[in-house]
């Protein structure tokens, strides 16, 4: 089960925590209280059509209050060191004055669906800050290890006055499209390495960073991590911009020694900046929420195919047809989406 993270330190105002009503939450949440964020985004990501039903009105009442925090993708490989990363550049930011919310995904097992949720366990000193909150969740199996309602727990937080949010991802390979979705800024976290490893660098996933930032650049790593910094940087020069307003930057950082993260903020304002001035930074968000809708309903089309019972009846005769080939892939989908939405489906696009 996950709770809200953070200190000690009481909630701003009481709270019933096993409250389901979207007003007392949104009232809760917008006066500070820890347990009603973590209630909120308790609601937004259960299956229950009940509580799906009064997140959507939470949602609603809230949406004036969000839009104004700093919206940050963070991924990398497995070792890079990106929860450590996390709770150094978080704490900087906290003493700073920010107020940060860490939203971590889960790996979740694609066979039972548990997830370790131990996120919170690997930041403590992140953990106790009052002005951050951390919330692991399960991915659930979604594409990428993007839980399916990171989007909307970013816009509670957003509500509860986080100004920094930044989405630490499984960093499963695609883990890094899913979450560029729904951020401002993505930042791609290194090892040092250079060569070899450039070489087994995804291009599609150098494209989409805005920043990458080459962890662990101290003691004896430090040379080679400046040799990694200089390769990513040409790197980046032989690809097309995402934005006229930014070209991409290399930093160095020692998350364990707590140095270059100030370089590393600096970057990220820069980038603001630019996107604002530039009108890119409306213009990307207005895309994303567009975004959001159609993947809401593709979403909603796969829930109503489980739910729909003549469709769930066929199912298992179209998988079978399918499998002996007796049948193909896109003749049986067409069929169980025609039975869904009551009319003949077309071919698709």
């Amino acid at each position: 089960m996950t709770t809200d993270s953070g200190a000690m330190k009481a909630d701003a105002q009481p709270f019933n925590r096993r409250s389901t009503d979207p007003g007392e939450i949104a009232e809760a949440i917008r006066a500070g209280s820890r347990s009603a964020l973590a209630r909120g985004i308790t609601l937004v990501e259960s299956a229950r059509a009940d509580h799906q039903e009064k997140a959507q009105e939470l949602l609603a009442l809230l949406l004036p209050d969000t839009g104004k925090a700093i919206r940050m993708g963070l991924s990398g490989a497995p070792g890079v060191g990106k929860s450590t990363f996390t709770e150094a550049f978080g704490t900087m930011l906290t003493a700073r004055g920010h107020r940060v919310a860490v939203l971590a995904i889960d790996p979740s097992s694609s066979r039972t669906g548990g997830s370790i949720l131990g996120d919170k366990t690997r930041m403590e000193l992140l953990a106790r800050d009052p002005n951050a909150f951390i919330r692991p969740s399960p991915s659930g199996g979604t594409l990428g290890g993007v839980a399916r309602r990171t989007r909307e727990a970013m816009l509670l937080a957003e509500a509860a006055g986080f100004d920094v949010i930044l989405i630490e991802t499984v960093g499963v390979g695609q883990s890094e499209t899913a979450v560029s979705d729904m951020v401002d800024m993505f930042l791609l976290l290194l090892s040092p390495g250079g060569g070899d490893e450039l070489q087994g660098i995804k291009r599609g996933i150098m494209e989409l960073a805005d920043l990458i930032v080459v962890n662990k650049a101290d003691g004896d790593m430090l040379p080679a991590a400046k040799r990694a910094s200089m390769e990513y940087k040409t790197a980046l020069h032989l690809m097309r911009p995402k934005y006229a307003a930014w070209t991409p930057e290399v930093q160095l950082c020692s998350a364990l020694k707590n140095e270059g993260l100030e370089s590393v903020w600096d970057a990220i304002e820069r980038h603001r900046k630019a996107l604002q001035e530039d009108g890119e930074l409306d213009a990307l968000r207005a895309a994303q929420a567009r975004a959001w809708m159609w993947t809401e309903v593709r979403e909603g089309l796969f829930s109503a195919l489980k739910a729909h019972p003549e469709a769930s009846r066929l199912v298992p005769e179209l998988e079978a047809a399918v499998s002996e080939g007796r049948e193909t892939p896109t003749a049986a989908a067409r069929r169980l989406l025609s039975i869904v939405l009551g009319v003949e489906v077309p071919p698709a696009d």
